[in-house]
């Protein structure tokens, strides 16, 4: 082998790999030549071409006939020339998020040294990229948690490069720094791992000529509690390191578990041993202390009885979500772990699946975990298929330990349950699957479809998720600016050989194409397997895909053709500069939807916005009252408060002294705690789970006692009880002055749940009727409100009476509403002096939570 190169490009997380190797026959006899090349699991093979001598041979998709199989490695032998054979390889994959990373893995196996080695990968993410890391070569033996032990730092000659979008990794080792690595030539697996930036939101929306896909992996969520029940095969055949690696990684794993988890563990032979009858325990360390001397006591014996074992797990685990009144918001999963095949009780694969199903019934998930070459492959991936799960498969002489650590951590830490993410049904078709019963920390959703309606600007998106306790609604409108955003022909440096740019198809096709093999795996209806089978096939030789149904034959182009050169797709980063920078990930512009939601909310005069500016609306009197409070940057300002329920807001700006709501929080103790902070950028709810969303995403998110509704860009809607709502207005300024900042205004919507009592610099008033003193008026018998023009006009100064208190007033003219309507109002002077209960020093909180209960005693001032 005198040349093995690798050249990758991975565009929004799709991998384009395109694999040349060089064999030369130095000697004066024919010898055979093979070319050898392990790719992912999940990837597809799209090309292979091959020159030895004067003649070339090209690949070409076709059906599969019965006789024929295919496997996962391309192995072709042809007699060489004297000369030289060249081979090239194309294979594309969608990368999966575990664990918080996108893994790109290359194999590197030419068990021998090689005078040009060299994988070149080049990234594109318009999300922005961040924390890529290269870490040491991986044999098959380091495979399993995804966490380097020891040395991490990268292969010899690796250079990494990236700028905010693009990414270039290169590792070309010479002969001398391979047999550093390898004496006898490398034998390991290259990775990358990397992330990408997220915004607070329903994900990353992509779409490019009629295509679309939609990355979805929300972050800032509170887990949801588990209840898990380990099912571990303890036969005969698990002797030695299996069971040994299979307790160590179980101790661990008992240790990550949380205290309001649940748990059994079910070891299973030819005999079904429960730790804890007919119960889940609770997470306590006495519980742990047990649960790990009943692992540490297991022994391997017996046969295997995978049916009974899993008829006890379902069992144990719909008994204890029945008969207990468990936390309706956790998520129940059963964890089975195996080497072998059936071999006692029920044997036959379908009965056992049938079995398992109709145990499960859709309550939980299973998650398959097969060690060693014994294990029946197909009846684990088959059985996690069927019940919301995934499954995993080790070799023998790799760390079992590490590898069930690592997948547990995958799905150890589940944030949201029963996802489901919707499109207007006119604007799209063939969308991939929307529905997903679970959600885990550091995983992602994808879900690709067509566009129907080319003709839209826009495309509407809805992300739900829902509990017992949380109900989530998030929603947007993603601009279909196509050329401009998501299209590779312009940006200079980026190139496809094959003419074939829009990555997005190739994703949706890949996507569709697993989800119709899945499907028909899962399937026991012959006709529906077959229409299945055909709809796969079909979809593979359109996107030359090699699949289980598909195969490539090796056709020869002729004598003298010209030798095949690879092709691949290289984005450059030279000379990129804006161009990339507009490849960030779309934001629905502000105003698409602004005036269909102002126009839904109805709103109050009665507010406190601007520097800040607060109008108090009578309706009765037919007049509104306004004052301004002067105070100090930091101020933290009681606004309502009612039986321990407040709106504290502290205000930030410049002035002489110019002051602004940047922060505005709401606390309410009934029925239960709810806390939440707004600021003209992000939404925080803790009611007792910790929920962080966008200001620039349309969103609602439901609670028992709850609702905040997020307009875009516009304004926070908050409803307390369905009795109390307030109205937040979000003031963003394009080209700021120097004394305007981006601020908040805080508006009362609804005020029939707050009692008589309710306080604050604007609670005071909402129960209180003021009456404006008739003899102050230079008009017998005249009415407040009517005429009033005229009547200010002619008597600028006027008296208020207040709670038996005397306020002198003058009449001026405010505008609220982000400016949008004008207001007349008689307005209080020096900090709304006798207007208010007190000063306005009275209604400063030390801290937000700072309810300010005592101020009852105001009254009497």
């Amino acid at each position: 082998m005198s040349e093995f190169q690798v050249r990758s490009t991975i565009i929004s997380r799709y991998a384009f790999t395109t694999v040349s190797c060089t064999m030369v026959n130095s000697g004066s006899e024919a010898r055979e030549a093979v070319f050898e090349m392990q790719i992912p699991a999940a990837a597809f093979i799209s090309n292979f071409t091959m020159s030895i001598g004067n003649k070339t041979y090209y690949g070409e998709v076709t059906a599969k006939e019965k006789k024929n199989s295919t496997d996962d490695k391309e192995r072709h032998k042809k007699p060489p020339s004297p000369t030289e054979g060249r081979f090239i390889l194309h294979y594309e994959e969608l990368l999966q998020r575990r664990l918080g990373k996108y893994e790109y893995t290359v194999s590197i196996r030419p068990q021998q040294l090689v005078g040009r080695l060299r994988v070149e990968v080049n990234i594109l993410e318009n999300s922005g990229i961040v924390s890529l890391e290269v870490p040491p070569l991986r044999n098959s033996k380091q495979k399993g948690n995804g966490k380097a032990e020891g040395d991490v730092s990268p292969p010899p000659s690796t250079v990494i490069g990236h700028t905010k979008t693009l990414a270039k990794v290169t590792f070309n080792p010479s002969v001398v720094e391979q047999t550093r690595i390898a004496r006898n030539g490398i034998l390991g697996d290259f990775i990358i791992r990397y992330d990408v930036s997220r915004e607070l939101s329903v994900g990353d929306v992509q779409i490019l000529n009629g295509y679309f896909v939609h990355y979805f992996a929300p972050t800032d969520l509170p887990p949801l509690p588990k209840n898990v029940v380990f099912v571990l095969d303890s036969s005969a055949s698990m002797v030695g390191t299996k069971l040994k690696q299979t307790k160590e990684a179980l101790f661990t794993i008992l240790q990550d578990l949380r205290p309001e988890d649940h748990f059994n563990i079910i070891g299973f032979s030819n005999r079904i041993k429960v730790w804890q009858q007919d119960r889940l325990v609770p997470v306590t360390p006495n519980n742990i202390r047990d649960a790990k001397k009943y692992i540490h006591n297991m022994s391997p014996t017996g046969g295997t009885n995978i049916n009974e074992a899993l008829q006890t797990g379902a069992k144990l685990l719909n008994d204890y979500i029945a008969q207990n009144d468990i936390d309706a918001r956790s998520v129940s999963l059963i964890i089975f772990l195996t080497d072998g095949r059936p071999t006692v009780g029920e044997t036959q694969s379908s009965k056992i699946l049938s079995n398992t199903k109709e145990a499960i019934r859709d309550k939980f998930c299973l998650f398959t975990i097969g060690i060693g070459n014994d294990v029946d492959h197909k009846l684990l991936e088959r059985m996690a298929l069927e019940n919301c799960g995934m499954t995993r498969l080790f070799q023998e002489d790799e760390d079992a330990a590490s590898h069930l650590k690592g997948f547990y951590d995958e799905i150890g830490t589940p944030l949201l349950s029963d996802i489901r993410v919707d499109y207007p049904e006119d604007d799209v078709e063939q969308v991939t699957q929307n529905f997903f019963p679970n959600y885990f920390n550091g995983s992602e959703i994808i879900i690709a479809g067509k566009l129907i309606n080319r003709t839209s600007d826009k495309l509407h998106v809805e992300v739900t998720a829902s509990n017992s306790k949380k109900y989530i609604l998030l929603k947007t409108d993603v601009a279909i600016d196509l050329l401009s955003r998501n299209d590779i022909r312009g940006v200079p440096g980026l190139e496809d050989g094959r003419g074939d740019n829009n990555y997005i198809e190739r994703a949706w096709s890949y996507l569709t194409i697993k989800e119709l093999l899945n499907s028909r795996l899962k399937s026991d209806d012959s006709q529906e397997k077959d229409s299945l089978m055909e709809k796969a096939k079909s979809m593979a030789l359109a996107y030359n895909f090699v699949t289980p149904f598909t195969v490539l034959k090796m056709k020869e182009a002729g004598l003298h053709s010209e030798p095949p050169e690879e092709e691949f797709i290289s984005p450059s980063t030279d000379g990129i500069g804006e161009k990339v920078q507009s490849l960030q990930g779309h934001r629905a512009p502000p105003g698409i939807r602004r005036g269909q939601d102002k126009q839904r909310i109805k709103i109050s005069k009665t507010s406190a916005d601007g520097d800040p500016h607060f109008v108090i609306d009578f309706p009765s009197s037919k007049f509104s009252v306004c004052f301004n409070i002067d105070g100090e940057p930091g101020d933290i300002l009681r606004l309502v408060s009612d039986h321990k329920e407040s709106a504290p807001a502290p205000p930030n700006g410049h002035k002489k002294h110019r002051t602004y709501f940047s922060t505005i929080t709401i606390l309410s103790n009934k029925p239960e705690r709810s806390y939440l902070e707004i600021t003209p950028k992000r939404v925080i709810l803790d009611d007792g789970e910790r929920l962080v969303l966008s200001c620039g995403r349309s969103a609602v998110v439901r609670s028992r006692s709850l609702e905040v509704s997020i307009s875009a860009y516009s304004n926070i809607t908050v409803t307390i009880r369905d009795s109390i709502s307030f109205v937040i207005l979000i003031h963003h300024y394009k080209k700021p002055a120097p004394h305007q900042r981006n601020h908040l205004g805080f508006y009362i919507s609804n005020s029939k749940g707050l009692s008589s009592d309710s306080h604050g610099l604007l609670g005071q008033f909402l129960s209180h009727e003021i009456k404006l003193l008739e003899e102050s008026l230079n008009t017998s018998r005249w009415e407040a409100g009517q005429n009033q023009r005229e009547a200010l006009k002619a008597n600028p100064t006027n008296t208020l009476k207040v709670k038996g208190r005397l306020v002198p007033v003058v009449w001026k003219q405010r505008r609220i509403y982000n400016g949008q309507q004008e207001v007349d109002c008689w307005f209080a002077k020096n900090n709304a002096d006798k207007l208010i209960d007190g000063n306005y020093k009275d209604y400063l909180a030390s801290h937000p939570f700072d309810t300010g209960t005592s101020f009852g005693t105001i009254n009497s001032l």
